[in-house]
């Protein structure tokens, strides 16, 4: 799944679109706003009719509008119970089944919890787990990425070391990067020399393809010491979203902002997913409008910035939107 230049969409069906549980009607509204992909979001459980699958892959491709998925919250590859394993299994298989069907070729999912157990063990058990989820999924001829996300609370599977790790045994696994977690997780990665170390790290770890195929998640967000505790707008976080930037454009994660259309309520993600991209002055286009996604509560919020000095920095002004 490789794309030319960075693809903004939404985590669902956006707010505007008049038949709001209808996702193939959210495929054509994200096209009538000029949007380039829309993530499924099955975050409470993995229900599609089949003939609104095979709909929303036919939408999908005559519009030019890819598609990915966000698997159950309630899965956990290392409950005490083997049931509840198995049922995570089975909603991470589900999830990919869907997804394939709806054309979506990406789908992150948080892998587990610790439990109070070895981070070590809870390794192994993931691990043994999502071997198992690819070999039945290719029994099916289901080829779709397997994206467990960076997880903002230290009680949960999920660093930056352990998805390298898994995406080193698991061939169709790679990392979901939200650096706002990563941030929370660590309480240290929040500045342009850690930000550059961690794209360093998957470039070295994972090769160059790490950062010119990324699925990355960024809100502003609140922490203590056991991580994550909610998604806030930016300019309430102190989580720095413009060392990032520049982070990113130094490291040759090559990205392009394209200019996007969008109503009042309509929902946006911005750094949805990275693919194959450039980043350069010279591509970045006078209107830069940038839209921030609450990942709690999937509501558009109000972002004033008056300054991006990222943007600022190659002579291109940018375009605030005020609602």
């Amino acid at each position: 799944m490789a794309f030319d230049r960075l693809l903004f969409g939404t985590a669902g069906v956006p707010n505007s679109t008049v038949k709001k549980n209808n996702p193939v009607e959210g495929v054509k509204r994200i096209h009538e706003l000029n949007l380039d992909c829309m993530q499924l979001e099955f975050a409470h459980g993995v229900r599609m009719k089949e003939e609104v699958s095979s709909a929303l892959r036919k939408v999908s491709y005559e519009l030019g509008v890819p598609l990915t998925s966000h698997g159950p919250y309630y899965i956990n590859l290392n409950a005490r119970e083997q049931d509840k394993i198995d049922s995570s299994v089975e909603r991470i298989i589900q999830t990919a089944k869907i997804s394939d069907l709806c054309g979506a070729e990406s789908m992150t999912f948080h892998a587990a919890f610790y439990m109070k157990d070895s981070p070590y063990d809870v390794f192994d058990l993931v691990e043994k787990s999502l071997n198992v989820i690819e070999e039945r999924l290719s029994r099916l001829d289901i080829e779709i990425e397997l994206r467990p996300e960076l997880t903002g609370k230290t009680s949960q599977f999920g660093s930056l070391e352990e998805l390298i790790s898994l995406s080193k045994s698991v061939t169709s696994c790679k990392p979901c990067m939200d650096f706002s977690h990563l941030y929370a997780r660590t309480g240290s990665v929040n500045d342009y020399k850690g930000f550059c170390e961690t794209l360093e790290t998957l470039k070295n770890e994972l090769g160059p393809k790490a950062l010119e195929e990324m699925h990355i998640h960024i809100s502003g967000i609140s922490s203590n010491s056991k991580g994550d505790l909610k998604h806030l707008n930016l300019e309430k976080s102190k989580f720095n979203w413009k060392d990032l930037m520049k982070a990113l454009k130094d490291m040759d994660c090559r990205i392009i902002s394209e200019p996007v259309e969008a109503k009042p309520g309509d929902i946006v993600i911005f750094l949805l997913q990275f693919r194959t991209k450039i980043w350069h002055p010279s591509f970045l286009h006078n209107d830069v409008r940038i839209f921030i996604l609450n990942f709690d509560t999937y509501r558009f919020h109000k972002v004033v910035w008056r300054e991006l000095q990222v943007f600022a920095e190659f002579g291109k002004p940018a375009t605030i939107f005020d609602y």
